[in-house]
């Protein structure tokens, strides 16, 4: 990867809307060698997809949660259950396996305590193997990108 596709994909993170001609043109390429470049950071699985981002409180989930969650049993097949459940789970944006104390850290959006309480009530809680959670509530959002800028 050298500085001009660097210079791409800075283009594309700011907007992922950009014409093939507009991103040539930011970039300083004529459209086919700008064409070609972002199909190659494509097939390398640099540029992983282009997505619209929804505002959430439009969508009536204006608060969003983050929950860490302990499990009673570490095997495999809890594990895995527990994951491919939270997966499905719609109002669960993000969702890690992490260390430290706690198993798991979700990033969930919720429409205010009842979604809270009702995400935890009949999902989480019914989840074989949860034995622990912890929430906090976010007060505003600092910054949010997708991925860091290159």
């Amino acid at each position: 990867m050298d500085a001009i596709d660097r210079r791409i994909l800075r283009a594309l993170h700011r907007n992922a809307r950009l014409t093939n001609a507009e991103l040539a043109e930011e970039v300083g390429l004529s459209a086919s060698p700008c064409w070609t470049r972002v199909k190659r950071l494509e097939a390398a699985g640099v540029i992983k997809g282009y997505v619209a981002i929804l505002d959430q409180a439009a969508l009536g989930l204006p608060d969003t949660v983050i929950i860490e969650v302990m499990m009673e049993r570490h095997d495999e097949e809890s594990l895995r259950r527990f994951e491919q459940a939270v997966t499905e789970m719609p109002e669960v944006v993000e969702a890690w396996l992490v260390t430290g104390e706690y198993d798991y850290v979700i990033k969930a959006a919720v429409g205010g305590t009842a979604g809270y309480e009702r995400l935890l009530r009949e999902k989480l809680y019914r989840l074989p193997g949860v034995r622990h959670t912890r929430s906090s509530f976010t007060l505003r959002n600092l910054k949010q990108v997708w991925t860091p800028a290159p």
